[in-house]
């Protein structure tokens, strides 16, 4: 009877395992099409593409891979997170040697097609002594 209780209590010690909340926000995974504004490169165009990490989301937080390409220039591997429509976003271009990478915030919000689009602003504290720039993207 001893061995039970000692047994018995040492379960309720035990921490329980509680579920994890969903994730109920809007998913903006997809690809889309972008043009930018860059304070040094001037203007060009991209395709990010957001895949949604169900794993590390949950409620209304959203985590996700982010990539960037842009012709000539290459491509821009990251995440974002999101709450809501308000999107952060982190970015480094492969070659580390050109300190090419940066954080940026983007609002999400349904164009007149019902489809998801953004703009962001980036900012860049090392790449060619600091740098900042826009993208407009609409999901395809």
């Amino acid at each position: 009877m001893k061995a039970l209780f000692i047994c018995l209590g040492f379960l309720a010690l035990a921490p329980l395992a509680i579920a994890k909340p969903a994730f109920i926000g809007s998913d903006f995974s997809g690809v889309y099409d972008c043009k930018g504004d860059d304070s040094h490169e001037g203007k060009y165009t991209g395709t990010v593409t957001m895949e949604l990490v169900t794993s590390q989301s949950l409620n209304n937080y959203g985590a996700y891979k982010f990539k960037l390409e842009v012709p000539n220039y290459g491509t821009y591997s990251g995440q974002a997170a999101a709450h809501g429509t308000n999107v952060a976003m982190h970015f480094a271009l492969a070659d580390q040697s050109t300190k090419d990478y940066g954080t940026g915030i983007a609002n999400f919000k349904k164009n007149k097609a019902g489809k998801w689009s953004f703009s962001k602003y980036y900012y860049e504290p090392e790449f060619k002594g600091g740098n900042y720039g826009t993208e407009e993207c609409t999901h395809r």
